[in-house]
Formats: structure tokens, C-alpha cells, sequence
């Protein structure tokens, strides 16, 4: 069975893996039939992802077809088209408890923290797997990089009544845009990359886009989905008195807080990690029924034998996507 390993930073190497065993009485066995490539791919390709321990085989985002499964599973059919929920929780520490399984004490990720879907075959466990009717691989695999977004709107409590800012327009910013848009019309982003601008000028004309060097009025509910640090410390800069701050992007540096501001507004300050299990049937029904729209966000499509020379390219600069899909043969 073919796989697509990364042994190291920029060192890609395809391998032969055995196939894999009869699913168990909750799992299910897929074949990977899209990959959609984000920045957690691309600094493991760098050897930027603290998270990411070599050799890895990558891919996260994923469109599945449904191969076999288990006695115990109930909800899936051989050839069902699935969107595959890549955090692999534990069920039964605290946070699990919770039901708040994004952020499991022991969480780990596929692609991450084991390896994912760069492959022919996986196993998954069977409830990780949610199925559409209608939407193709490709769009299969944009639904978790969109389970951010939701998530983090939801963290945020965004209303009708909200004013919301989004700071950064890469993929994750869009799926907070995707989500902030249809809960309120009060919507602004502020981007640096005129490319990302015109984008969003282009797709969401409804929306007040700004540049980096523009002078902003404040705002409800801040995101920022920048992963940069010194971005996320004048984030509150943006935010009104009694506003909300959500930082959606991660970054391991240290975040300098200016404690006098942050407590004369009053502000909340909100992480947002992954997404919830409920968001994944919720997004493929918003897509399937027309109200979000995933044709502008694949803008790059390769076979799998063009995966390594894809990521060279876009981390080298030589080609700008919204969303880069990997098509797979298998």
C-alpha cells in the first residue's frame, strides 16, 4: 500500500505500508480520495510544528470512501462518501466528560501527532466518519478546515446584533468569515496580502475588508487567525469595552498582554482549538443546502504523485492558493 512519508524537514519519500487489518466492531476501513493541504502541513514541511515528529505521514483533511466496518457500526454503507473528524479523543478525562472532545487532555490529531491520511487505506474509528449524499471528496475535505471557523464563532457567542472583526484571511480566517457572515451582516477583515483582499472583495461582497495600515474602528468580537504573536497582542487594541477577543490561530511564542487596556474594557479573552464533533454534520448540511459555497476555496487540485513537488511550490512562493486539494487515485 502506497504512502507518502516525511521523514524529515523538505524530505518527502513515497513508501509501501502493509494493508491494513479487518476493521474491528467500531471501526471502519476508507480509502483516501481527497487531502486538502493547510498550514499545520506545511510547517511540519518545514520542520516549523513542534507537534510533528519525523518520519510523519501527513494529512488531516480528508474526503473518504467507505470501504468495510465493524459489527458494532450502525450509521455508515459500503461506498458512503465521508468527511473524516481527524481529533481522536479519549472519552473519559475531564474536558471528554464535558463533551468538549476538541480538547482532549490526551488529544491527538491525525497527521500530527500520528500518522494521517497521505495513503491508500486507513482505519478509523467509525463514529469519527460523517457521511453526505451529494458532496464530492474535494469538498469532503474542506469541511474540517470550516469545523474551525464554526467553532470558534460559536466560542465567541457572535449574534445578529454583533460587530465582528477578523484579523488574517488565510483559510482559517475565511472559515471564521464563512460562519461570522451568517450569524451577523456586521462583518469587517483586515488582511495584509491585496491577493487575500480581492478575494474576499471578489466572493463576499457584503464584507468590509481592510488593510493592515488602514485605522480601524473597535469591535464586539475580535478574531485573530493570524497565528503571529505580535498581531494577537494588539488584537484588544481592536476590541470595544466589554468586547470579546478569540484567537483562533496558535502561535509558541509569548503573547505580551497590555493589562491596563484589557482591564479598563474589560474584555474576554477566548481560545479556540479544532472543532466539536456536532459541527461536522452541521457544515456538510449548510453546504449541501447552498448557503456556504466551497467552489471559490479549491483553487489548486494535484494527483498524489504531485504532492511533494505542490508543497515545495507553495512553500517557495511559486504558486498562491486559497485551498490546495490532493486527488487521489486509490
Amino acid at each position: 500500500m502506497r504512502a507518502l512519508s516525511l521523514r524529515g524537514p523538505r524530505q518527502f519519500e513515497f513508501i509501501e505500508l502493509p494493508e491494513p487489518s479487518p476493521p474491528g466492531p467500531n471501526e471502519a476501513l476508507v480509502s483516501v480520495r481527497a487531502i486538502g493541504l493547510c498550514g499545520t502541513d506545511l510547517s511540519g514541511y518545514l520542520g516549523k510544528m513542534p507537534f510533528i515528529q519525523y518520519p510523519r505521514i501527513l494529512g488531516h483533511e480528508l474526503g473518504v470512501e467507505v470501504l468495510a466496518f465493524g459489527s458494532s457500526v450502525t450509521h455508515l454503507e459500503v461506498g458512503d462518501h465521508c468527511s473524516v473528524e481527524p481529533y481522536l479523543n479519549c472519552g473519559t478525562c475531564h474536558p471528554c466528560s464535558l463533551g468538549k472532545t476538541n480538547c482532549c487532555e490526551v488529544l491527538q490529531v491525525l497527521g500530527v501527532h500520528r500518522d494521517g491520511g497521505m495513503t491508500h487505506q486507513l482505519i478509523l474509528p467509525a463514529h469519527k466518519l460523517h457521511s453526505s449524499k451529494s458532496l464530492t471528496f474535494s469538498q469532503l475535505a474542506i469541511v474540517e478546515t470550516l469545523a474551525i471557523g464554526c467553532h470558534a464563532v460559536d466560542r465567541a457567542s457572535v449574534s445578529a446584533a454583533s460587530s465582528v472583526l477578523i484579523i488574517g484571511a488565510g483559510p482559517i480566517g475565511l472559515s471564521v468569515l464563512e460562519f461570522a457572515r451568517l450569524k451577523t451582516n456586521k462583518v469587517a477583515v483586515v488582511e495584509r496580502d491585496q491577493k487575500r483582499r480581492e478575494f474576499i472583495q471578489r466572493h463576499y461582497s457584503e464584507v468590509t475588508v481592510f488593510d493592515v495600515t488602514a485605522s480601524l474602528p473597535t469591535f464586539e468580537v475580535v478574531f485573530d487567525a493570524t497565528g503571529n504573536a505580535n498581531s494577537m497582542a494588539e488584537s484588544i487594541n481592536h476590541a470595544q469595552f466589554g468586547g470579546r477577543i478569540v484567537y483562533v490561530g496558535i502561535t509558541p511564542e509569548a503573547i505580551p498582554l497590555n493589562d491596563a487596556l484589557f482591564h479598563r474594557r474589560e474584555l474576554s479573552l477566548l481560545a479556540s482549538r479544532n472543532a466539536c464533533s456536532s459541527d461536522f454534520p452541521k457544515i456538510i448540511g449548510l453546504i449541501e443546502s447552498g448557503r456556504i459555497d466551497t467552489t471559490p476555496w479549491i483553487t489548486c487540485t494535484c494527483n498524489f504523485e504531485g504532492a511533494p513537488a505542490l508543497f515545495a511550490d507553495l512553500v517557495d512562493g511559486r504558486i498562491k492558493v486559497v485551498k490546495a486539494i490532493i486527488e487521489t487515485p486509490f
